[in-house]
């Protein structure tokens, strides 16, 4: 089955976190490969950072892979930064 990637553009950032929170989580839940699509976000900040965390946690305690199918110069800049790995992408614009 695919599934089509929940995508999250703008701020995904402290300001954001908290309306996002439900979202991704009901998206990790419900799909039997969530993804997602961060190809629009403009702004990473570490509460973004710690929310794709937490849903990614929440996806392995359910057997499934979080996946990400795209990401901006913003996230994949923070992953490069932090020396990070998120399903592939390693500091790399999609």
């Amino acid at each position: 089955m695919t599934t089509t990637p929940i995508a999250i553009d703008g701020e995904l950032t402290i300001f954001r976190a908290a309306e996002l929170h439900p979202v991704l989580m009901d998206a990790v839940r419900s799909g039997d490969a969530p993804a997602l699509d961060l190809s629009a976000v403009t702004e990473f900040d570490s509460a973004g950072l710690q929310l794709l965390l937490v849903a990614r946690a929440e996806a392995a305690r359910l057997g499934k892979a979080l996946r990400v199918t795209a990401a901006s110069p913003a996230v994949t800049g923070v992953f490069a930064l932090l020396g990070m790995a998120f399903d592939g992408i390693e500091g790399e614009a999609a």
